[in-house]
């Protein structure tokens, strides 16, 4: 009977050009090639004395999920300035919190991470725990996160498995599982790689040679440190690894977003339920978001006069798990016609609250140029 060739040991490796393994290989490329990064300590800063700070990992590797290292950069900036440790953010105003992360995205991670600030200064005494397990228990940390906090902040053997390494250990063995059925074997595969000497800077490696050699589309195999043991290489296919699933079309939604303005040019805002997507973040009213482009849009304001809104187009913007479609209206309104629980916020103080980019747009696209103005 035929083998099948559905796993990873279906193939043989073909022959090494080094009598190195692919860790040690990847490490000694990791020492000469390594990306700087501000919540990053180097293997020259490592020889100095310098150690990771579990506090500046964590919030790094929260920051990170979803969301592109260039992106990061500027909010774990301010984040260290605003919050210098993990105390610090425990003891700070959550709406203050979620006005830092504005812009960012995937807002459930910035309600985790005050919960997570909080859990860490009141149970364990402001020291984050040593053990995959012990950061598991944590709000809002997950096998990843566990295992990259372990890894690098407290030199823990944690097999650490990112899309970055994915991609690594996918073509490096030839796994044709699709993706996500196919991630428990690669983390056994990870784990296996990962040595007892130097894990976090191995899972840094595997990390960086995936954003920037081993790279989605046309990756330089030619200048990969452990091109002489991938499989995907030697078979000329690597471009097919990690195997994907047919992506379903995204659902959309739709509704209107009403900007209202004062006379002096403030914008009417109000802020959403803590639960939920966008949960806690600041809003413009609208209406409910549907699968029904024709649903009803009366508008959420009564009172003395009726406005008169003005249609400004519509604005697009993809979430996760669907695509929203909002038109957008804009009228002057008198302050008494409202009846809601929100306020006036001046338009020069407008790109300080915790508008998520969706909201942003929707006012961009009544009030032109407001955030370039105020920003």
């Amino acid at each position: 009977m035929q083998r099948s060739t559905s796993t990873a040991e279906a193939l043989p490796l073909p022959d090494s050009l080094s009598t190195q393994s692919p860790a040690a290989l990847l490490l000694d490329w990791y020492d000469r090639s390594h990306r700087v990064l501000p919540w990053r300590i180097t293997p020259p800063m490592a020889k100095a004395g310098k150690r990771p700070d579990p506090y500046h990992i964590w919030l790094s590797e929260v920051m990170l999920q979803q969301t592109t290292v260039q992106a990061v950069k500027a909010y774990f900036a301010k984040f260290l300035t605003l919050w210098p440790t993990v105390g610090d953010l425990a003891a700070a105003d959550t709406e203050e919190v979620m006005k830092a992360w504005a812009g960012l995205g995937y807002y459930a991670r910035a309600r985790n991470l005050k919960k997570c600030a909080e859990a860490v200064a009141s149970q364990h005494g402001g020291c984050f725990p040593d053990t995959e397990e012990g950061l598991k228990a944590l709000p809002g940390i997950g096998d990843y996160t566990a295992a990259a906090i372990a890894a690098i902040a407290f030199n823990r053997q944690s097999a650490v498995l990112d899309g970055n390494v994915e991609r690594v250990i996918s073509r490096l063995y030839r796994v044709e599982t699709p993706v996500p059925a196919a991630r428990p074997e690669m983390r056994r595969l990870v784990a296996a790689m990962t040595p007892a000497d130097r894990p976090g800077d191995f899972a840094q490696a595997m990390m960086d040679l995936g954003s920037t050699i081993c790279t989605p589309r046309r990756p330089v195999c030619a200048l990969c440190p452990i091109n002489a043991d991938c499989r995907a290489f030697a078979a000329g296919d690597p471009e097919r690894f990690p195997v994907k699933l047919a992506k379903k079309a995204k659902p959309v939604r739709y509704g209107t977003a009403y900007v209202a303005t004062d006379a002096a040019g403030a914008v009417y805002l109000c802020k959403r339920g803590d639960k939920g997507l966008l949960g806690g973040m600041t809003e413009v009213p609208g209406t409910d978001w549907t699968t029904d482009p024709g649903q009803n849009q009366t508008p959420p304001f009564a009172g003395k006069t009726t406005p008169l809104w003005r249609d400004c187009g519509g604005i697009v913007h993809v979430f996760t798990h669907f695509e929203l479609r909002l038109a957008v209206r804009h009228a002057e309104v008198e302050r008494d016609a409202i009846v809601a629980n929100g306020w006036w916020e001046p338009r020069e103080t407008l790109a300080a609250q915790a508008l998520p980019t969706v909201m942003k747009k929707a006012i961009e696209k009544a009030l032109p140029g407001c955030f370039a103005k105020t920003s």
